[in-house]
């Protein structure tokens, strides 16, 4: 990594207290009906067979028998793009009724919503996270190669039927989407959103981190507090990293989610992944994954799941490896936004 072009909040990492880990990121799908750069491979070797994608029976198997037995009780469901999947309503409603879940958020590109925000609703959805990294229609088209009306237009349905919280997701794109920032944080604040900056992440075949395209948020916020004073919320709004501001004079929320520029990023991680291929995977910044697809099939193991959460939560390392040359070993969109 190229430590010294990251600027950060200071401090010294120190080994991460014990912290319960209670929240699972499901993908159910590593398809999607987009293709941002930072995020989906040009070339679609990786894609998993449909055959060793797990079945919407074999992933709940996966919850109850493995995750909430030891303690887990929110869940985001996840893709790709998790609405592009026959039966993902479906999935969210059982799992929004099974006793013991605490809460089910979702995490999505916003192309579908309005087709399916009031069923959301009536699913009783915790909160719904859309990935935005521009108002720009032609910007948008240049880094997701999609079109940015349908987002927009499902992101009024779900303040139209009362869904809250609803989160903008923008990953910084130094020299592409900075120009940006102000304009989403207006948008957001307008329409009642909470607005997160994210860092680009070592997460992908199709972007490397470099100092030409890598903008930490520290950076952003140092700018933003230039006009505006940011008072900082204890609040959270989800299960996730952020850190979260107001911004007074325009009274938006606005969240920093750095993982390379806070040293302090993973002190208080709480949360472990389930890929749609069937692999625990204890962090998202390791290599490390736990196949499970043989507790699984021909027919489910509750034991063999239990053990297998017990084994991940061991091994889950106390920080990512993004400052240490990491290169993944799978694209984003396989193991789960």
């Amino acid at each position: 990594m190229f430590k010294e072009n990251i600027e950060t909040d200071g401090g010294i990492k120190t080994q991460a207290e014990s912290t319960k880990v209670h929240y699972l990121r499901i993908s159910v799908t590593d398809r999607c009906n987009e293709r941002c750069i930072y995020c989906f491979p040009q070339d679609l070797g990786f894609l998993s067979k449909k055959d060793s994608q797990l079945s919407f029976e074999e992933l709940y198997a996966v919850v109850f028998h493995g995750a909430m037995k030891h303690g887990f009780r929110d869940f985001r469901i996840t893709g790709g793009e998790p609405l592009v999947r026959k039966g993902t309503l479906a999935f969210i409603r059982r799992l929004t009724r099974t006793p013991g879940i605490s809460s089910v958020r979702l995490s999505t590109n916003g192309t579908l919503l309005g087709y399916y925000a009031r069923e959301l609703k009536e699913a009783q959805i915790a909160g719904i996270n859309v990935s935005l990294d521009t108002l720009k229609p032609s910007l948008y088209k240049k880094i997701t190669g999609g079109d940015i009306v349908p987002v927009l237009e499902g992101i009024e349905e779900c303040r139209k039927v009362g869904i809250e919280p609803i989160k903008l997701n923008t990953v910084l794109l130094k020299g592409i989407n900075e120009e940006e920032i102000l304009p989403l944080i207006n948008f957001a604040a307008e329409k009642n959103l909470i607005i997160r900056f994210i860092e680009l992440m070592p997460i992908s075949y199709t972007t490397k981190i470099s100092k030409e395209n890598f903008l930490s948020v520290y950076q952003v916020k140092q700018r933003l507090e230039k006009g505006d004073e940011l008072e900082p919320l204890e609040k959270k709004w989800g299960q996730g990293p952020a850190k979260y501001f107001r911004m007074k004079s325009r009274n938006a929320i606005v969240g920093f989610i750095g993982a390379l520029s806070d040293f302090h990023f993973c002190d208080n991680c709480n949360k472990m992944r389930l890929t749609s291929d069937g692999f625990i995977r204890p962090c998202l910044g390791n290599h490390l994954e736990i196949d499970i697809k043989g507790f699984l099939r021909p027919t489910v193991d509750p034991l063999g799941l239990y053990k297998s959460f017990e084994w991940a939560l061991q091994k889950k390392p106390p920080e990512h490896s993004f400052r240490e040359k990491y290169s993944p070993g799978r694209a984003m969109t396989a193991i789960g936004g």
